[in-house]
């Protein structure tokens, strides 16, 4: 129930009990969970669409990763708003799939292998079928691109999988080249996370931002600190925070307060949320921008409108959840009281008896 676990790792008290169980460090805070999945917005909308026409366009597969999917739902809506404007029809697993990047990090490759091999079983018919795949998160494109046939080398899907893997800025970049966007002029700082620039290289990324018509700096700030789990680690804080000074923090600060910040990876946009007093946005969001003509940018941060949507929606959230459990203890408590009040009042009568 996201609620409940907004409820502790939000509540400061609580928060720093469940860090020290798990071993984070306690200068890190824990990030909300989305009170509703991007998979279930997904399964809600195509409901409420299925007596409309049927779509015209190429299908395409959009990959609803672990972090996109629980935290950031938003990123996902983003990027069907895009896609869709660009003229194709999305489908979305119909169950929750990993890519296993966390067991590589920690060298759980038998179990990683499982976890690729459900994908491919479950995504067989859409690999059969020539169907894209476009990933949000670079570190699951790399596991893709690059792990899963090496654990694989023999796997006709694997490779299926491999070849018809895209980032969204690649997608857009060799499959949509005549999609029409609107410039947002607008200066960017843009970090690369560290698996796209090593597996997938950065050009797509820039090409499609020159098109949106930004003034952006790519960054060669090398990696954020965070990677993964990583820079959550009591012990790694501070080599964390070494890394990101490098390059990164740096170059926040010196950012305007009305241009973009834009990272890709959940791991770049938590540290960047956690060090700065600024949030990066994914590509899909800039571009949903765009699209809407700059409809909510004004003189301060791009990214506020968002930040104040997601923490509204998790207030709500956790308010709902602490009214559910205040009443159900109120509800228990009134059960044990009539309870107790019955077996004394049977105890009375059987006294009175005797």
């Amino acid at each position: 129930m996201p609620g409940a676990f907004n409820i502790i790792t939000q509540t400061p008290a609580l928060a720093e009990i469940a860090k020290k169980a798990a071993g984070i460090s306690p200068h890190r805070s824990l990030p909300p969970i989305a009170p509703t999945t991007f998979r279930s917005w997904f399964q809600k909308r195509k409901s409420r669409k299925r007596d409309h026409r049927a779509g015209t366009g190429q299908k395409v597969l959009l990959w609803a990763d672990t972090f996109t999917n629980y935290f950031h739902p938003d990123i996902a809506q983003a990027a069907v708003e895009v896609l869709e404007s660009a003229g194709f029809d999305l489908i979305v697993p119909d169950k929750p799939l990993c890519c296993g990047r966390p067991l590589f990090d920690f060298g759980m490759l038998d179990r990683a292998k499982r976890y690729l091999q459900d994908v491919l079983a479950n995504l067989r018919q859409d690999l059969s079928a020539g169907i894209r795949i476009v990933v949000l998160e670079p570190s699951c494109a790399a596991v893709f691109r690059d792990e899963l046939c090496n654990l694989m080398p023999a796997d006709e899907d694997a490779a299926r999988m491999k070849s018809q893997t895209f980032l969204l800025s690649e997608f857009l970049q060799k499959k949509a080249p005549d999609f029409q966007i609107p410039k947002l002029e607008r200066r960017a700082t843009v970090h690369g996370h560290c698996h796209h620039k090593a597996i997938m290289q950065m050009d797509d990324e820039t090409a499609l931002l020159k098109r949106l018509g930004l003034d952006f700096e790519l960054l060669d700030d090398g990696c954020c600190g965070m990677a993964g789990s990583f820079g959550f680690e009591e012990e790694k804080y501070d080599v964390s925070i070494r890394c990101a000074e490098h390059g990164l923090l740096p170059a926040i600060r010196d950012t305007e307060s009305h241009a973009f910040i834009i990272a890709n990876g959940f791991s770049c946009q938590e540290q960047v949320r956690q060090l700065t007093n600024r949030e990066a946005l994914h590509i899909a969001q800039v571009i949903q921008f765009a699209l809407h003509n700059g409809e909510g940018l004004n003189g301060g941060p791009p990214e506020q409108s968002m930040v104040e949507r997601r923490q509204k929606k998790v207030r709500a959230s956790m308010a709902k959840t602490s009214s559910a459990l205040v009443s159900a203890a109120i509800a228990a408590a009134t059960l044990w009281y009539a309870a107790a009040k019955r077996r004394s009042s049977d105890s009375d009568t059987a006294a009175q008896h005797n």
